[in-house]
């Protein structure tokens, strides 16, 4: 009977991991799952997908989960957990709870992304401190990719409900009506590079399951015509390759709450010699409006490969010999 009675107090909850990558989570071949269950013996813990099924008593039952939300959130701050973050975080020890200064976000293999330049940190103080920003530099200074780690610190920070990415359709020498398959199709390949910054900070299936509701969408400029966008971190990526009529439609699409950031290269304009780019003339416009920072990006930012700032570079002297500025060698 004492037996019975014992097994009568015994409860059962489900806990949700929201928001991070279960495998992070239980560890390859499951070892932190394993060690999380040795640290508590008297509790009966099952996991699947990204639910935990825990059997035990009531006393236990508060303290694991207390303890799983603990390194649920070590997750999806760090996109990483060690097995000496479990022991610290289940025995009540301090772990890195300070993110080091300068970080925004980290990446999914727990790399931290923050600024790498002067003028990388000129645009997340930008960002801070207005509520649109131009930044504007050549190929491989991270101004897409800084630019969408602000907006995923947004969605973490629960200072933004959601992410808005956003392309002109325009590619050099190449029309989205000749491409194969759909209109989702044609699109998904143009706008791969934001897919691919996404993916690098945010868990695949988490990632999906937003796009899927919505909290983050990826779509051409075209369709941001006749929208209003509030609560939201909204990226305008290649904007040199919008017209003035474009560049001017997506910049009053801006609502209450909500930050835009566009980003351009001024030497990569794909649109016809005749049309002029509406991020040229945005810059010149705006350039003194109050709310609004604009960040130029130079050779120096470039964080690529160091090929890149020597293609860079050859490309300049390229483009000033043919406007006869330098003499030709």
């Amino acid at each position: 009977m004492p037996k019975n009675k014992k097994l009568q107090l015994l409860i059962e909850k489900h806990i949700v991991l929201e928001d991070i990558d279960p495998v992070i989570f239980y560890g390859v071949g499951n070892g932190h799952l394993q060690m999380i269950r040795s640290l508590y013996p008297k509790l009966r813990i099952m996991a699947r997908d990204n639910v935990i099924r825990v059997l035990g008593d009531e006393e236990q039952m508060a303290a694991f989960e207390e303890s799983v939300e603990k390194l649920r959130a070590h997750v999806l701050r760090f996109n990483s957990l060690g097995d000496e973050d479990i022991l610290d975080i289940i025995k009540g020890k301090r772990t890195r709870d300070d993110v080091p200064d300068g970080v925004v976000v980290y990446s999914m293999s727990g790399r931290p992304i923050k600024a790498r330049t002067p003028n990388q940190q000129r645009l997340i103080e930008a960002y801070n401190h207005n509520d649109m920003v131009f930044a504007v530099g050549p190929a491989g200074t991270g101004k897409t990719y800084l630019s969408i780690a602000l907006a995923v610190k947004a969605l973490k920070d629960k200072t933004a409900k959601k992410i808005i990415l956003s392309r002109p359709a325009v590619e050099a020498g190449e029309k989205l009506g000749f491409l194969p398959g759909d209109m989702k199709d044609k699109i998904d390949p143009y706008l791969q590079p934001l897919y691919d910054a996404l993916e690098d900070m945010l868990p695949q299936v988490k990632l999906q399951d937003m796009m899927e509701k919505n909290i983050i969408q990826i779509a051409p400029l075209a369709f941001m015509r006749g929208r209003t966008l509030n609560d939201a971190i909204v990226i305008l990526d290649e904007a040199q390759n919008t017209t003035p009529a474009q560049i001017r439609m997506f910049l009053t699409r801006m609502g209450w709450n909500t930050k835009m950031i566009i980003t351009g290269d001024m030497t990569q304009i794909d649109l016809p010699h005749s049309q002029k780019s509406g991020l040229i003339e945005a810059l010149h416009i705006l350039n003194n409006v109050e709310g609004i920072g604009i960040v130029n990006l130079q050779r120096d930012d470039i964080v690529r490969h160091k090929l890149v700032t020597r293609i860079v570079n050859a490309y300049e002297e390229f483009d000033k010999e043919m406007k006869g500025e330098i003499p030709n060698k």
